[in-house]
């Protein structure tokens, strides 16, 4: 089966010819809108000129380069409109919406003023705060699947609090979208867990259980990082010690209440709603909320009318950012580049075990890099490759599964130009900027302790054979190996 195949099995277009998009100078041209979009990024964040609407420059760009150049208007225009209405895409920027109404009534009710008097009174301040910071996003990105829905949510509030406590902002901010990345890679409910299992047909209790040690071990070595250079060095901040009041402490509940649902089994946008409304609920009995906080009709047309239009107003940028990425993503996957590729790298397979475990893991990862999510690269990688490679050398379906899934949250969550990155870059820079803060450069991304270091654990797993699973008709094999 090559890249590119039926919707039925991968969700992509079908490889016939007539429903490729062509594009003048072959399938390879259809990397310049990309390339495109990402030149606009990074030129602005190098002239530190970012802004999220600077960023939309660059997407629509993209799409009109990509129209002049390709040879089939009307079926490149098809691969768009697919891209925009993408279902994985569809609930993430719902997550949006529904965790920016929620990290905007946690901070309005006074969460980061909790935080910073547990700082203040505890000493949980610099280094502590971001190795603290690090493990709530992990726990709630575990418990929620979106490492772009945890950003959104935990940002507003602990990159504040935490700047003011004296954590490095850099390494403030990159502890929090590290923890996301580590939902991602366990949470049952992500994207990517559940296309690495579904793809490989593996149990998901089977793909968690045996995840979790490379999974873990990553963390640890990210927690080292945050310990030793988590701190700025300077002293908590003047500027909001009056503000700091345990009363805002009680904003947790509804924290721990989202976290818990999910764990449960609840879907993302059921387990926000419910810790929106208790939020609500708690910030009115206590009096850290008012009514006309929440909604009210502003005195001047164009005012926020509260909270809950300022947390989706906060996250629209975002959106339209990752409207933007689905679209050239859909492109890349219907203009049969990705399948070229594909087939190219599958003819070089290789032979051993080992090798072979490695061109899953170096695939995976390469196809992670022009895509703006994930899952499709694992959609495109994991039944051409992972599971023909998988099954002829007898591996269990969970350790393919979870090569691919550990593969495309290591290098993903680095360049510019993938949504994680995106949203976790503009919505620091929010919140600096409605703090008063400063904020990392988009680059930051690459210093992720995180990924590197998950990507340190499978390279060590794969030569040394640590955490390989064989199916039980060839447990006898693996003494060959």
């Amino acid at each position: 089966m090559t890249a590119g195949t039926s919707q039925d099995n991968n969700g992509f277009p079908d490889p016939a010819a007539d429903e490729k998009v062509g594009m003048g100078g072959g399938p390879i041209a259809a990397l310049i809108p990309a390339l495109v979009f990402v030149g606009v990024l990074v030129w602005l964040s190098l002239a530190e000129r970012a802004t999220i609407s600077g960023f939309w420059v660059g997407g629509w760009a993209a799409i009109v380069i990509g129209l002049v150049l390709s040879t089939t208007k009307r079926k490149f225009t098809e691969s768009i409109i697919r891209g925009l209405s993408d279902q994985t895409g569809a609930v993430i920027i719902t997550a949006f919406i529904f965790a920016g109404v929620f990290g905007s009534l946690l901070s309005g009710g006074g969460l980061v003023k909790g935080l910073l008097w547990l700082g203040l009174t505890t000493g949980l301040q610099g280094s502590p705060f971001t190795v603290l910071a690090f493990v709530l996003a992990c726990i709630f990105a575990a418990g929620t699947g979106t490492s772009v829905g945890t950003v959104v949510a935990m940002v507003p509030v602990l990159y504040p609090a935490g700047v003011n406590l004296g954590a490095d902002p850099t390494m403030l901010a990159i502890a929090i979208i590290a923890g996301g990345a580590f939902g991602d890679n366990i949470a049952p409910v992500s994207d990517s867990t559940i296309s690495s299992a579904y793809t490989q047909k593996a149990r998901m209790g089977e793909v968690v259980k045996t995840r979790l040690p490379l999974a873990l071990s990553a963390a640890g070595i990210a927690i080292v990082v945050f310990a030793v250079f988590g701190g700025s060095g300077s002293e908590p901040s003047e500027q909001f010690m009056p503000n700091s009041t345990p009363l805002g402490l009680v904003m947790l509940i509804p924290f721990t209440l989202v976290i818990v649902l999910a764990i449960r089994g609840h879907h993302i946008i059921t387990s926000l709603t419910w810790g929106t409304l208790s939020g609500i609920a708690l910030g009115l009995a206590t009096g850290l909320l008012r009514p006309g906080q929440i909604f009210s009709v502003p005195a001047d047309q164009g005012d926020s009318t509260g909270l809950i239009e300022d947390g989706i107003s906060g996250v629209t940028g975002a959106v339209v950012l990752v409207l933007f990425i689905l679209a050239l993503a859909q492109l890349l996957a219907d203009s049969g580049l990705m399948g070229k590729v594909l087939v190219l790298l599958q003819a070089r397979a290789a032979r051993g075990v080992r090798s072979a475990e490695l061109t899953i893991v170096a695939i995976t990862i390469l196809f992670t890099i022009p895509l703006g999510s994930n899952a499709p690269a694992i959609l495109l990688v994991g039944p051409a490759l992972a599971r023909p490679l998988g099954l002829s050398h007898g591996l269990a379906p969970a350790r393919t599964a979870n090569l691919l899934d550990c593969s495309a949250n290591t290098v993903f969550y680095m360049p510019p130009w993938h949504n994680a990155v995106i949203v976790w870059y503009v919505t620091v820079l929010a919140a600096a900027t409605e703090h008063g803060l400063p904020a990392p450069g988009i680059g930051a991304a690459f210093l992720n302790p995180y990924v590197w270091g998950l990507l340190l654990v499978l390279v060590i797993s794969v030569l040394t054979g640590w955490n390989r699973k064989y199916s039980p008709a060839h447990t006898d094999t693996r003494s060959n190996h």
